[in-house]
Parts: structure tokens; sequence; C-alpha cells
């Protein structure tokens, strides 16, 4: 009989005056038993942290029992993170055995991190094991590159009856797209179910059925997914060599207003960008938890600036309420009244919902995706 597990969290904090806008996090990690193969790693969202690759950033063995690692950030920046023994299978796991939501802070001050990890994911009896779980049919691109960007794979979904009809369909770009459908190959364990809510809402005859394309991260995510040089190619990319190359290979309708993108967080800032900097090509974005406005992220300030055409778009904006959605939350308010000064009208072309239980999770955006679908291809009366 196992014990009882406990994962527990002292967040020590000091202000120290940083030099050149540099603050020091200092990450401890105490286990309850030796890691006597492999070291202990952090995977986050920033470089310093892997990239959110599993095995990349290992932490310096103190003594049997504790491991340190210390990373300079620069003030302001938001980063996420867990820990793994070198493997998504090997991750820590919560006092009930399911895998827990991700560490969060904004590196403001030198902070000391400290945590006490008694067990791991592939150590505990009778824990969900994630396999693949999709509803549907997939295919898959594989090892696309274009100009500085990193190769990533490119999953599609078709709907149901795509096989045995002529017709042509919409379709919808998602970031992240590792995350999409299939719970085995998000870092999480858990996917946004985007198959199992198109399928049922096709199905039933609420939504037109469209295709859906998620475009695998890589460890650039952070500068693909924003108003940078990188953000920029990635979105030629889109526009430029993916989507022709998905009108050539299926029954796609090309026209910009049956064309669609979404992700979340920083997923949420390239969704917008992508639908405003080529609206030519995209006719609108699901964005949810974004982080228009953080930090040294700003995506709002380009917006406000516009002075061109009243863009045709649709637009959905969603986020939660808990943690780094609070901190995402004074951007998103000051996006929603810049597009509304652009001349979009809530409950037409714009439709934004907070729910304040939400957190920065899968899970919490799964709970969304029926709404957003119905937003873009619900059958109108």
């Amino acid at each position: 009989m196992r014990k009882i597990l406990v994962i527990s969290l002292l967040l020590l904090s000091f202000n120290v005056w940083a030099q050149n806008d540099s603050v020091s996090v200092r990450i401890i990690v105490n286990t309850e038993t030796p890691v006597d193969s492999g070291f202990v790693y952090v995977a986050g969202n920033q470089p310093q942290l892997g990239g959110w690759h599993p095995g990349r950033a290992a932490l310096h063995r103190v003594d049997n029992l504790k491991w340190e690692l210390e990373c300079k950030f620069k003030e302001g920046t938001a980063i996420e993170f867990k820990f793994t023994r070198g493997v998504w299978e090997a991750e820590a796991v919560d006092s009930n055995n399911n895998i827990p939501a991700n560490y969060s802070l904004t590196a403001i001050n030198d902070t000391i991190l400290e945590y006490n990890i008694h067990a791991w994911r592939d150590e505990v009896e009778n824990i969900e094991v994630f396999e693949g779980q999709i509803t549907g049919k997939v295919e898959y691109l594989r090892n696309l590159q274009y100009d500085v960007l990193l190769p990533r794979d490119v999953i599609i979904w078709l709907p149901p009856g795509y096989d045995s009809s002529n017709e042509r369909y919409p379709v919808l770009y998602m970031h992240d797209g590792q995350n999409m459908v299939d719970p085995a190959t998000t870092p999480f364990g858990v996917d946004w179910q985007i198959d199992e809510a198109a399928d049922s809402l096709i199905r039933s005859g609420e939504i037109n059925p469209f295709i859906m394309v998620g475009v695998y991260n890589s460890r650039t995510r952070n500068s693909d997914y924003r108003n940078c040089d990188t953000g920029f190619v990635y979105v030629k990319f889109l526009a430029e060599v993916l989507k022709p190359k998905i009108d050539s290979l299926y029954r796609t309708k090309p026209e910009p207003e049956y064309t669609f993108n979404g992700g979340s967080s920083m997923g949420g800032i390239i969704s917008l960008m992508v639908a405003w900097e080529r609206s030519d090509v995209f006719g609108g974005a699901l964005c949810f938890s974004p982080a228009f406005k953080i930090s040294r992220i700003d995506y709002v300030t380009p917006v406000s600036q516009y002075s061109g055409k009243k863009k045709n778009l649709k637009l959905f904006i969603a986020n939660g309420g808990i943690e780094l959605e609070a901190r995402l939350q004074p951007g998103i308010d000051e996006m929603v009244a810049t597009l509304k000064g652009k001349g979009f009208v809530e409950g037409e072309n714009l439709m934004y919902k907070k729910y304040p239980e939400d957190r920065h999770t899968e899970s919490d955006w799964a709970k969304r995706i029926p709404e957003a679908l119905n937003f873009i291809f619900g059958k109108r009366k």
C-alpha cells in the first residue's frame, strides 16, 4: 500500500535591486527518496527552463535528496514550469496522483522557490496514464520547416463524413497543435478535447463541419508566438506556406471568411496577430487566456495604432480569473476596449467571456471550446 503523496511548496521572496533589469530565480527541489540514476529536470516556458522539453534543463545535484538551479530572467518575465526525471512519464504528481497544473511566477524580484516532491508519476500505482484517445480521423505532415523557424509537425483532423462526400470545408488552424486532440502528445496529459467537442456538435447539427489543423510548437515558442521578427516569420509561414499546402491536399473553402485560427496564452496573442496582420487570408481568431499585454509583451499598442480599413474579422476572447489569469486581465481588458474602439461589436463580430473560477490550464480551456466553435461555425437560424 503506497502512502498518500504530497507535493508542498515553500515560496520565499525577497526584494533585491536587480542590475540591468535582470532577476534571479533560484529553484530548490527536495526529494523524499534519492534519485539514484539520472537527474531532476525543470520543464518550462522559457529557454532557461528547457522550452517545455522534459529532459533538457537539469538541476544541479547538491546531495542525494536536494537539487538546485538558478536562472536569470528579464524583470517581469512570466514563467511556468513543472518537474520531471527526464521524461513526461516520470513527472512529479500531486497529492491525488494527478498531473498538477503548471507552477507559475512573474519574475519581479530575486526569488527563491523551494519544492518538496515525494513521488513521481512512474512510481505511483493506479495513476491514470493517457494513451492516444483521438475521436475521428487524423493525418500528419511531418517536419515542416520555413526560414528561421524550427521544424515542426502538423496534425490534420478531418470531420465526420469527409471521406464519403465531395463537400468543401472551413478550416480552423490551432497553435500548440500537439495539445489539440491527443493527450498522448501533450506535455500535460490533458488535451483541449476539441475533437470530441467538434464531433459531437457536428453530428448533432449544431455547427457546420470543418477541418482542423494543429501546428506543433517548438522550443522557440515564446518568440514564434509574439510580435517580434520570428513571430512575423511564423505568420508568413501560416499564410503563405502551410495554408496553401492544406488547400492543395484537402477539400477546403479557402476564402478568409472560412479560415480561422486559435490558441491559448502566448498562442492567444499569435491567434489575434495572425488574423489582424493577414486578414486577407484569415477571417478570425479564438483567443483563450491571451497574453495581449503583460511585462514586455504588448500587442495592444499595434492594434490601437492601426488606422486602415476596418478589419472584417470574427474574434472570440475568453479568460479565467485565478493566478496567472488575473495577471493577464488588464491586457485583455485593454485589448477588448481597443477592438470596440475599432468598430467591433460584442455579440456580432466580437465575443468576450470571463470565467472567474477558471485557471490557466488545458482542462479549463477545453470547457470553453463548444462555445467558441459555435461562435465561428454555428448554424445561424
